[in-house]
């Protein structure tokens, strides 16, 4: 059931009922204001390192920006494991991986694109393609808008994905496998007691994206303990490698994701297996990336299993935001004046295996994946401070991982 009311209507309800003229104007503007829309997905077939996916699809919810609390709205089953989401930059097009192999005859996973109604929030399906590799695990859309990046960790590639006039996508126009030699399933650096291990099989891209400017394209892999970088031509939807094609981190580390600052002269590597940020600076104009610092994401009390899993710079650019698996907390660090980071304080994440995490689009709070408790919560975060406030809210979802936000029009 729906209530439509004109502002004049409403205005003069406020007045028949004695409210000041202040507070109607106040009111007025909080009934018109923008609602916040919250895609959530996550896994329907599987929950790795085993286990069954809880997930049933593109779950849609909207959010209170006075709570953060969150209320659902729909629910788009017809996609499998969409683990990773990613917004075009006018919010018109959502695009969704399925963390699958078994698209087609040739064992790849798939990327579906979709159309954002603004006011509503409702998705269409537009078309699904091919994302270039087994089993992908992230994609993010090029800062040129023209094409979707996608790391597809089992098939150890990177493919590029055009978009159409009208959003939808086409085939890869290429597709990049990385090769290296095998690097050891545990880090030298690894905090006492860790147990966990990353696979280094083979190559496992596990993020992909352009820096701010979309000069160069980086991803992280995984299993080859290397973070490429790539020019990509505009033209032919092609990856060229740059003059350093490479940086090979300390073996073992397992880069999983990285952040860069606004101004795209810093980058932030986080380490899956050893559960440390490198502090590198990253220059724009030739792509090269040189460490400056190694912290860890747990305090030097902790001991026991982690695996690293999400890395989020602040709106403000003054704290980064590290989720921790295992361990189940998030460490948050001060940036200080030449990026070099400070660990303010590791928190408790309040629920099991937290991964993606995710601002409102004010900056509010931040959210939390947490895949095994099959729930996200919310943070309200100290922008002076850095320091997060958990709210006490448990939002039902089964195996989350990833996030998208849209204010309607």
């Amino acid at each position: 059931m729906s209530c439509n009311i004109s502002r004049r209507a409403f205005a003069t309800a406020l007045a028949a009922a004695g409210v000041p003229a202040l507070s109607r104007r106040a009111v007025a503007q909080v009934a018109t204001r923008p609602r916040t829309i919250c895609y959530i997905g996550g896994y329907t077939q599987h929950g790795p390192p085993g286990g069954a996916g809880n997930g049933q699809g593109i779950s849609v919810f909207e959010m209170n920006p006075d709570t953060s609390s969150l209320s659902p709205l729909m629910t788009y089953v017809d996609i499998a494991s969409p683990s990773f989401m990613a917004m075009s930059a006018d919010f018109r097009h959502l695009y969704a991986l399925s963390e699958i192999n078994d698209f087609n005859a040739n064992g790849e996973g798939c990327v579906t694109a979709f159309s954002v109604n603004r006011s509503s929030g409702e998705l269409t399906k537009l078309n699904v393609v091919r994302s270039g590799g087994a089993v992908p695990a992230h994609l993010s859309v090029h800062a040129s808008g023209k094409y979707v990046l996608v790391a597809n960790y089992m098939g150890g590639t990177v493919g590029v994905l055009p978009i159409h006039p009208d959003g939808s996508l086409g085939d890869p126009t290429d597709v990049v496998h990385n090769t290296g030699p095998r690097m050891p399933d545990r880090a030298a650096d690894n905090p006492p007691g860790n147990f966990a291990i990353s696979d280094h099989s083979s190559a496992h891209v596990h993020m992909v994206a352009s820096d701010p400017s979309g000069r160069y394209v980086l991803a992280c892999d995984a299993g080859l303990d290397r973070v490429y970088v790539w020019t990509l031509d505009l033209h032919t939807g092609r990856l060229v490698p740059a003059r350093t094609p490479f940086i090979t981190m300390t073996p073992g580390s397992a880069p999983r994701h990285f952040s860069f600052n606004g101004k795209g002269t810093m980058i932030y590597i986080l380490g899956e297996q050893d559960s440390k940020v490198v502090a590198a600076t990253f220059n724009p104009q030739t792509g090269e990336i040189v460490p400056q610092q190694t912290v860890s994401t747990v305090t030097p009390h902790f001991r026991g299993s982690t695996l690293a899993a999400g890395i989020l710079l602040s709106p403000n650019g003054k704290y980064l935001y590290v989720s921790n698996r295992l361990g189940d907390s998030l460490a948050s660090f001060h940036v200080n004046d030449d990026g070099t980071l400070n660990l303010v304080e590791e928190i408790w994440m309040h629920a099991d295996y937290g991964r993606a995490m995710m601002f409102d689009p004010s900056g509010t709070y931040l959210f939390c994946a947490n895949q095994r408790s099959d729930s996200v919560t919310s943070f309200k975060v100290n922008a002076q401070t850095g320091v997060l406030d958990f709210t006490w809210n448990f939002t039902p979802v089964g195996s989350p991982t990833t996030f998208a936000f849209m204010n309607t029009i």
